[in-house]
Parts: structure tokens; C-alpha cells; sequence
């Protein structure tokens, strides 16, 4: 069954060009409502806005070849690894979620553009990792829901509890990739009537995910690396986001600065940085 090409049996009941005229207009829902996001939101004014006005705190040139580093450092840390995930729990959930997503995506436009309606069976691998990238997109997805989303020391939100705009995302991954499945198996199973259900499910919960982008957290994912790679920047260009500078208190020249430091916190502050990871949040 996990090496079957589900939408080949699929193709005689509805056209193979019209299962690719639907990827189609689910790719251009997603850039419409990226960019519906974008207008409203104002995210890329402000984006670049904040770029130019940090340019002109900046102490120092970065060079194109340093760019170029930071680009590659973000897309190994926050893309790829998602390093910024400091619980390893989430981190697990979320690269599990990620990667099964990609799989899912990637390996159901090549099963429906490739090997539906062309009289030629897709290799088995293909399937298979249609298959697992479900599974795992599933597996990251009630992972955060039914144990991380409900531990009071991430968020402490009941599992029942939806919040509207904001669970839409997860949601309607965990819906599309969990009717996706259960629509491969049964329809393997020759159920008949109840694999049709559960593809109209499957192809009702993908239109929520791919046409509520406007909604919700999807376009996020295009945002996070480019924030990312920018206060990287800043902080190489020692422009620091507009922040103040990070001073070393038992400085000489800092206390002449800040008399005020010496006075109320001694002549060697202790270093009381980073309190929010000395204890974690398990009294509310």
C-alpha cells in the first residue's frame, strides 16, 4: 500500500489535468494570500525600513562575502536544523513537521504531474515517501498538539482549545496530511463510497490550508529566515537592531559613563544576563 501512487487510481474518476489545474491554483493561493499578508500587514515596508534605518547606526561594512556566510549560517541554523528552538522537544516536533511537509508537498506535485495519466507507474519510492512524509508531518503535528502544546512549560494550552487564527495552520496541516492517509489506505483497502469521503476531507482541509494563508500563520515560514539573516547582519555591522550597546559593567570607562552603576551594583556587577533559562516555567 505505501508504495501504491494513490492519485493513479484517482486519475479514473477525475482527470489528471484537472488534479494538476487544483496544484496549481493551490500554488497560486498561497502567493495571493502571501502577498494579500504582506500588503496588510505592511511586514515588508517595515522590513526594509528597519534594514535602512540600522544601516545608518552601522560601525562597520560588512562585505558581500560576509552576506553571504550569514545567508548560508541562517539557512543551516533557522531553516534547515531550526537551531532557534532552544526546547529539544519543540525542535524535534517542528524539524518532524517541517520536513514531512516538504515530502508531501514536493512528492504529490511529481506523483500527479509526472505519473498520473501518463501510463507509466511511478518508482516505488516515490509513494513511499509521499507515504512518510504524512506520517511525519502527522507525527511532528500531534506531537505539539496533544503533549508539547499543553505542557504549561511551553505554552499550557488545553489540547481542546482552539485559537482561532492562530491554530488554523497547524490544523489544516494535520487534517490534509491525516485525511491524505486514510484516504491512500482505504481506497487501497477498496472501500468504495468511504475512500471518496475521506478524499473530499482531504481535498476540503488542503483548500483551508493553502487558501487561509491570509489568515494564518502560514507565510510566516517566508518571513522567519529573511528576520533572520537581517539581525544577523545587524548585529555583524554593530548596528544591534537599534539597541543599545551591550556594555561590560565593570568597565572603568563605563562607570565614568554611568556613575550610577558603580554606586547602586558595585564596581563587579554580577552577571545577571539571561534569568528568563535559570529555572523553567512550571508555577503557573
Amino acid at each position: 500500500m505505501l508504495t501504491n501512487n494513490p492519485f493513479a487510481e484517482l486519475s479514473a474518476l477525475i482527470s489528471p489535468s484537472v488534479m494538476q489545474g487544483y496544484v496549481v491554483l493551490m500554488i497560486l493561493l498561497v502567493i495571493g494570500g502571501t502577498i494579500l499578508d504582506m500588503m496588510h500587514k505592511q511586514s515588508a515596508r517595515y522590513f526594509f525600513a528597519n534594514s535602512k534605518k540600522a544601516q545608518k547606526n552601522a560601525t562597520r561594512k560588512v562585505d558581500n562575502g560576509t552576506k553571504v556566510g550569514l545567508a548560508v549560517k541562517t539557512v543551516a541554523n533557522e531553516v534547515l536544523t531550526s537551531s532557534e528552538f532552544c526546547n529539544s522537544r519543540r525542535r524535534m516536533s517542528h524539524l518532524l513537521t517541517m520536513y514531512g511537509f516538504i515530502l508531501f508537498v514536493v512528492t504529490t506535485a511529481i506523483l500527479i504531474f509526472k505519473y498520473t495519466g501518463s501510463g507509466t507507474d511511478a518508482p516505488a519510492l516515490i509513494p513511499l515517501l509521499w507515504h512518510l512524509g504524512a506520517l511525519m508531518l502527522c507525527a511532528g503535528g500531534y506531537w505539539f498538539w496533544f503533549s508539547i502544546r499543553v505542557d504549561v512549560a511551553a505554552e499550557g494550552v488545553k489540547w481542546n482549545h482552539f485559537n482561532g487564527r492562530g491554530d488554523l495552520f497547524i490544523l489544516g496541516l494535520l487534517s490534509t496530511a491525516t485525511f491524505g492517509l486514510l484516504w491512500s489506505i482505504f481506497q487501497a483497502a477498496g472501500a468504495g463510497a468511504f475512500s471518496k469521503l475521506l478524499f473530499a476531507l482531504f481535498i476540503l482541509s488542503s483548500v483551508v490550508l493553502f487558501g487561509s494563508v491570509y489568515w494564518s500563520k502560514f507565510a510566516h515560514m517566508f518571513f522567519k529566515p529573511a528576520a533572520a539573516f537581517q539581525k544577523k547582519v545587524a548585529i555583524a555591522d554593530g548596528s544591534r537592531e537599534n539597541l543599545p550597546d551591550d556594555y561590560d559593567l565593570s568597565d572603568p570607562q563605563v562607570h565614568a559613563r554611568f556613575p550610577d552603576i558603580p554606586e547602586y551594583m558595585g564596581a563587579n556587577p554580577p552577571n545577571m544576563g539571561l534569568g528568563i533559562k535559570s529555572e523553567p516555567p512550571r508555577h503557573y
